[in-house]
């Protein structure tokens, strides 16, 4: 009888080791689980913004170097350029803007930050992939242009004439002030969403046509980042305008914003 007792008290405490040993496995699987669908979630988001950022380089950069090399066509022109980096943002908004939002801008993070959309973690993290994907879209650009005969730039740097700094850098706010602001209002709640990435793109488009005579425009500081390090020179000398002036712009347009809007108001007219 002693000895049954043993047996069956020996029983019971395999099995209860067998369940803790179950359930510690399950447990440990199941945070595993959820702890790698999280960091796949929030990687998606941060590799989307370098991807659409590259192609943002890479077409819109693209159509200005090789609008200056010799080839068999006519060049696009200022038009033709400014077309090619508002169309390259309703792509890329309808491409990955359910991913990441399609910020593929540190100006318009930085807006979105301020405005109180987004945490400081994730704008960070924003910002440096897309810094990240403007270099890989320069470096594709530099690549494919190296040999193109282009007369004006191999990477479709930014840059002002000697004198024109005062200019380069009021140009390079206001219009970063009037673009952010476009992207707040048109992405707010109570904002017509459906059309964001037309009318984004379509204020990108207007931005370039008045302002690349300026500076070539910028107002994207990983836009200007990207091709500044594969140009060198007077691109790199003059970066830090191509990155103060924009992020000073988005934070005005931020702080107008959230005394204009009435995305949170309760009664709305």
């Amino acid at each position: 009888m002693h000895f049954e007792s043993k047996n069956l008290l020996s029983t019971i405490t395999t099995l209860i080791i067998i369940l803790k040993d179950l359930f510690v496995n399950f447990i440990s699987f199941a945070l595993n689980s959820v702890f790698h669908n999280i960091i796949q979630m929030i990687m998606k988001k941060y590799l989307a913004e370098m991807i659409g950022t590259m192609v943002l380089v890479l077409m819109g950069c693209g159509a200005a170097v090789f609008a200056g090399a010799e080839q068999p066509f006519l060049s696009v022109g200022t038009l033709g350029v400014a077309f090619a980096f508002g169309l390259s943002v309703v792509a890329m908004a309808y491409a990955i803007g359910s991913i990441s939002g399609c910020h593929i801008n540190p100006a318009i993070t930085l807006g979105v930050l301020l405005s109180g959309r987004m945490s400081g973690k994730d704008a960070g993290m924003y910002m440096v992939f897309q810094v990240i994907g403007a270099i890989l879209g320069s470096s594709i650009l530099w690549f494919l242009a190296k040999d193109s005969g282009s007369t004006t730039t191999l990477t479709g740097a930014n840059g002002f004439a000697d004198g024109m700094m005062a200019q380069a850098f009021v140009a390079e706010t206001v219009f970063t002030f009037i673009f952010v602001l476009v992207v707040l209002g048109v992405t707010a709640k109570n904002g017509l969403n459906k059309f964001a990435g037309l009318a984004i793109g379509l204020a990108l488009v207007l931005v370039h046509i008045v302002c690349i005579p300026i500076t070539g425009t910028s107002v994207n500081p990983a836009r200007s980042i990207g091709p500044a390090i594969f140009e060198g020179g007077a691109a790199l000398s003059q970066l830090w305008l191509f990155i103060v002036a924009p992020l000073l712009g988005a934070a005005i347009s931020a702080i107008v914003w959230k005394g204009i809007t009435v995305e949170n108001d309760r009664t709305n007219v």
